[in-house]
C-alpha cells in the first residue's frame, strides 16, 4: 500500500487554521496529521487521492488563510520508526494513564499503561479529540459495561475501556491498516475481550451496548447517530468527538430527534467531546 504525503503551508499558520484544515480534509480521506511550524503534513492512500477534489475542498474552507501544498508518493515503510524519530512522544494524562510505544521504555508506574505502535492509524492520544475521550473513560464507570468503539483507529479507546473493566467490547473501523494496527495493539497490551471488525455502522445489527464511543467527524456522526441510538441500551451513554464547539447544536439536534439527551461537553482548543444519555 502506498500513501501520498501532502505538505500544507498555511498563512497565517495558527491553531485555528490547522484544526479546521485537518478536520475538513479528513472528510475526503486524509488519515493522519502532523502540525509543523509552517502548517500541516497529512497522509492519504494513493488510490483515493484526488487533486481536484482537494483543491475544491481548500477553496471552500471557512477561513481567511492562504494555503498552498506540495505532495509526493511514499512507499509503505516502518511507520513506528518514523513516529519515533519525528512525532510520537509518551503522553501522560491526569497522572493516571500513560500512552507510549514499545520503543519508549518508560517504566509502567501508572494506573493504566497503554502501548501503541501507531503505523498510519489515527489515534496515539495526542490529538485533542482522542485525549478528550480518554479523560471521559478515566472518570466514567465502565466496569462490566458492553462497549462499542466506532472508528477505533489504533484501538486506544477500546484498550483503555477494557483496562477500566468494560466487557465485552466491539471495535470497528473502515480502514484495513487500522484493523491490522488495532489487532497488533491488542496483542501488545494483552487484551483478549475486544472484537475488531472492518466496516462502518452497517455492521451493527441486533447487538446492543451500554456505552458507545465515536471519535470520527461531524458528517459521519450526523449520518449515523440514529444507528447508534438504535443499538444503545436504555440508560446507556454515547460519547462523541471529532468536531468543534460550534458543531454542538447540530449534533444535539440530531441526538434529540433520536431519543438522546445532552449531559455535558468538554473542550480543548475548540475541539469538543459530548456525552449523551438514552433516558
Amino acid at each position: 500500500m502506498t500513501y501520498i504525503e501532502v505538505k500544507f503551508t498555511c498563512t497565517p499558520n495558527d491553531e485555528v487554521v490547522n484544526s479546521i484544515l485537518s478536520a475538513t480534509i479528513g472528510e475526503i480521506g486524509f488519515e493522519s496529521f502532523v502540525e509543523e511550524e509552517y502548517g500541516t503534513i497529512a497522509y492519504i492512500q494513493s488510490e483515493i487521492f484526488d487533486k481536484e477534489k482537494l483543491q475544491e475542498t481548500l477553496n471552500s474552507l471557512p477561513i481567511e488563510a492562504e494555503i498552498i501544498y506540495t505532495f509526493k508518493s511514499i512507499e509503505e515503510q516502518n511507520w513506528n520508526e518514523e513516529w519515533e524519530k519525528n512525532y510520537f512522544q509518551p503522553l501522560i494524562i491526569d497522572d493516571k494513564c500513560i500512552i507510549q510505544s514499545t520503543f519508549h521504555n518508560v517504566p509502567p508506574t501508572y494506573d493504566y499503561n497503554i502501548y501503541i505502535d501507531p503505523k498510519m492509524a489515527f489515534g496515539t492520544g495526542h490529538h485533542q479529540t482522542t485525549e478528550l475521550i480518554i479523560r471521559e473513560i478515566l472518570k466514567g464507570d465502565f466496569k462490566g459495561k458492553s462497549v462499542l468503539d466506532m472508528g477505533t483507529g489504533t484501538a486506544i479507546l477500546a484498550i483503555l475501556a477494557s483496562m477500566r473493566g468494560a466487557d465485552p467490547i466491539t471495535a470497528i473501523d473502515i480502514d484495513q491498516w487500522a484493523y491490522d494496527n488495532a489487532v497488533e495493539n491488542l496483542n501488545l497490551n494483552h487484551i483478549g475481550n475486544i472484537d475488531v471488525q472492518i466496516g462502518g455502522a452497517e455492521l451493527l445489527g441486533d447487538k446492543t451496548f451500554d456505552i458507545i464511543l465515536a471519535n470520527i467527524n461531524r458528517n459521519i456522526l450526523l449520518n449515523d447517530i440514529h444507528i447508534y441510538s438504535s443499538v444503545l441500551n436504555q440508560g446507556g451513554y454515547l460519547y462523541m468527538s471529532g468536531f468543534y464547539v460550534e458543531d454542538i447544536p447540530s449534533i444535539t439536534q440530531e441526538c434529540n430527534k433520536n431519543g438522546l439527551t445532552f449531559c455535558y461537553n468538554t473542550t480543548k482548543e475548540n475541539w469538543t467531546a459530548v456525552k449523551f444519555i438514552k433516558a
